[in-house]
């Protein structure tokens, strides 16, 4: 009986291709979406994770405030000074090496061509805690440091921006104020999860302080690079730095700490949930659109109720029970949530495997939220489809033969 009732559904959908075109176009496009949005937000959490990792497993940062990611919050609070990435260096045990940094935004200049770029003072020891690779040129050294030598070492977006295809090494660009010679092309590190990295120039920390934020103070360290030596547990060293740094900020035990210690695990965790929380929120709001689709559902199969009242009364007429009408409509509705479900699915696979490589990010084929979007289409097919099935099966065979 059922088989049967699954031809007859399909025989009346081909009788009106394009109204059940019509009518399955929110499920179709509500399921699209609600895979699109969590297989392109399950891409993007692992290139956050895959680019954090890139920057080394034993990588931990120390930054002012509390929290890390859009969450933070260093509004007031006391920045770092040189003192304190040199007291982590020779306090604490099991350190391979530290980069204190100072980072502000400054108008850069070369030529015609003008922009604002993020620009990172700090030490040679920056470069291999961040695992930075050089595609020409050459990193500056202790001697440019001690000097606060005008050099400074570009990313690929800023040599794009300002040089175009012109090799930059040797030449000089204006960085706020001051002019700087380009002694280096860092290797391109891309946009994904974490933003543009190879929009950046590093300068040594005497350049950036004296040079381009006009003072000599020690202070303006906005965060400490920690590099742990291999083997080293990195949840130890963290207690570590948190209690040297209570100490060293005079901090009381009833007062909570104006400082983070993350690892790369903690930063990748913190970053990837908020992209979960937002893609969670934007498959929410596209599921929606399934609903809408099951409203229309229910729509035609009241009207395909009214068009085929005098097929229901003959049914019952020569002997069909209620219950078998019933699920002849029920099986009909469901039939069409299915294929706009399916077509749907299709649908999302095309979307995904394009915006995957529009946005730069892997394309994880996810099962589960597959079988679990087909198994809700059809469960919107359920719901809005027996109203009208029980509407066709309450139907009197009598009235129902009269009908015109």
């Amino acid at each position: 009986m059922l088989g049967n009732a699954f031809f007859i559904a399909l025989r009346e959908i081909r009788r009106n291709v394009t109204r059940a075109f019509l009518t399955v176009l929110g499920v179709i496009i509500g399921v699209a979406a609600v895979i699109t949005m969590v297989t392109l937000g399950q891409g993007t959490t692992q290139a956050i994770k895959d680019q954090i990792s890139n920057l080394g497993s034993n990588l931990i940062m120390v930054r002012p405030g509390a929290g890390f990611g859009p969450r933070s919050s260093s509004a007031g609070v006391p920045s770092f000074t040189e003192a304190d990435a040199n007291a982590i260096a020779e306090q604490i045990a099991g350190i391979a090496a530290v980069a204190p940094v100072s980072s502000s935004s400054f108008s850069t200049i070369y030529l015609q061509n003008a922009r604002n770029t993020s620009v990172v003072g700090t030490t040679p020891e920056y470069f291999p805690i961040n695992k930075w690779r050089l595609a020409e040129g050459r990193f500056f050294n202790e001697t440019d440091l001690q000097q606060g030598s005008a050099v400074c070492v570009i990313g690929n977006t800023v040599r794009t921006q300002l040089f175009g295809e012109e090799n930059p090494v040797g030449m000089k660009l204006r960085i706020g104020k001051a002019s700087c010679e380009v002694i280096g092309l860092l290797a391109t590190r891309g946009q994904q999860g974490m933003g543009d990295q190879d929009d950046t120039i590093i300068v040594p920390l005497t350049t950036m302080q004296r040079r381009l934020l006009g003072r000599n103070s020690s202070r303006g360290i906005n965060q400490i690079a920690v590099s742990a030596m291999d083997g080293t547990e990195s949840d130890g060293l963290i207690a570590e730095i948190t209690s040297l740094m209570r100490q060293r900020r005079n901090l009381q035990a009833n007062q909570d700490d104006n400082f983070s210690v993350f690892d790369t695990r903690q930063i990748a965790e913190a970053m990837s949930s908020s992209t979960k929380m937002m893609t969670t929120l934007l498959a929410a709001v596209a599921g929606v659109s399934l609903l809408v689709g099951g409203i229309g559902i229910m729509n035609i199969m009241l009207v395909s109720v009214t068009e085929r009242t005098r097929e229901i009364g003959i049914r019952l007429a020569i002997g069909a029970r209620s219950r078998e009408v019933l699920l002849q409509f029920l099986v009909e509705a469901v039939t069409l949530s299915c294929i706009g479900g399916l077509t749907g699915i299709l649908l999302a696979f095309g979307l995904c495997t394009t915006l995957s490589r529009v946005i730069e990010v892997p394309f994880l084929f996810d099962l589960r939220i597959n079988v679990i979007a087909f198994l809700f289409s059809a469960a919107v097919g359920v719901l809005f489809g027996f109203a009208p099935a029980r509407r066709a099966a309450r139907l009197d065979p009598i009235d129902a033969l009269r009908h015109e």
